[in-house]
């Protein structure tokens, strides 16, 4: 996909290591205007603590190249980092977005939560929920919201010009793709979904949310359409549907779940708001027994 201005987004990483996280800020080239996608909240869960360093850096560069912060967009409900998106929002503005079918994550959670029932499940906790194939522009670039469930059901790509923000659905072609064993998670639609940015032209850039460094390889957050046609171990051309299918849902049985779920889902299916405070003033996040037992 480009853009109909003819120019390219400027793309902007910052790597959040204890949740092995990449972030962006992603300008328009040819103005002021700027998103920021999958901000992460710094969060110690041994002593409950919560700290702004990855979210102040990314502030801190807007600040320092001026510029203007029109979106916040989540591309999922992260199950591995908390979001920092109001915080940020609070120190710059902007809208905070995320894909409509966050209303189906929060039925789901809401429940395991025992979340209050004055709670609702409708997203409107978000400033702006995404259709599939919803355009929207930052600044003078054009850009498109597709809806890309598997991993989980809320799961958006966002293409803006010639880059792609896949969040967990792919990784780097060394390393595959995403797990689709969490509630509301599906392998064969995750393919669906997968095949849906390999549509996208080869020489679209793809810009990854996390990277484990296989192999002990060096860190990488960029690849392109072309190269996970030709190399994703899990994807790549040749593999069927049946074949990912069934590697897929054998994987996803031998895999732990991420240290961080049960905090990160109570916040970020909130938009990154923390619970309520209690009578003391302080707020409390909940650890439901057996909740993800396999």
């Amino acid at each position: 996909m480009t853009d109909n201005t003819g120019t390219y987004p400027q793309v902007f990483p910052f790597f959040e290591k204890e949740s092995n996280t990449f972030s962006y800020i992603v300008k328009d080239p040819q103005s002021h205007y700027c998103a920021v996608i999958d901000s992460v909240l710094d969060f110690d869960y041994a002593s409950g603590s919560i700290s702004y360093n990855s979210a102040n850096d990314i502030i801190d560069y807007i600040n320092k190249h001026q510029l203007k912060l029109t979106w916040i967009i989540e591309t999922h409900v992260h199950a591995d980092h908390l979001s920092a998106a109001p915080y940020i929002k609070d120190k710059l503005g902007g809208k905070i977005g995320i894909g409509k079918d966050i209303s189906t994550i929060q039925r789901t959670f809401f429940d395991i939560f025992n979340e209050d029932k004055s709670h609702k499940a409708n997203g409107n906790q978000f400033d702006h929920l995404f259709n599939d194939q919803e355009s929207y522009t930052i600044g003078g670039l054009e850009c498109m919201a597709l809806h890309t469930p598997g991993h989980t059901p809320a799961c958006m790509t966002h293409a803006i010009g010639d880059a792609a923000f896949v969040g967990d659905t792919l990784f780097m072609p060394d390393a595959g793709t995403a797990r689709a064993d969490f509630p509301g998670g599906d392998a064969t639609t995750l393919y669906d979904s997968i095949n849906k940015i390999l549509a996208l032209p080869d020489n679209t850039r793809i810009f990854m949310c996390h990277d484990y460094q296989p192999n002990g390889r060096e860190l990488e957050y960029q690849t392109t359409v072309r190269r996970q046609k030709e190399h994703n171990i899990h994807v790549k051309a040749g593999i069927s549907k049946s074949a990912f299918v069934e590697m897929r849902e054998a994987r996803d049985k031998t895999l732990d779940m991420p240290r961080l779920i049960l905090p990160s889902l109570q916040v970020n299916m909130h938009a990154g708001n923390l619970p309520e405070a209690d009578s003391n003033g302080m707020s409390y996040l909940k650890i439901p027994i057996n909740a993800f037992s396999k």
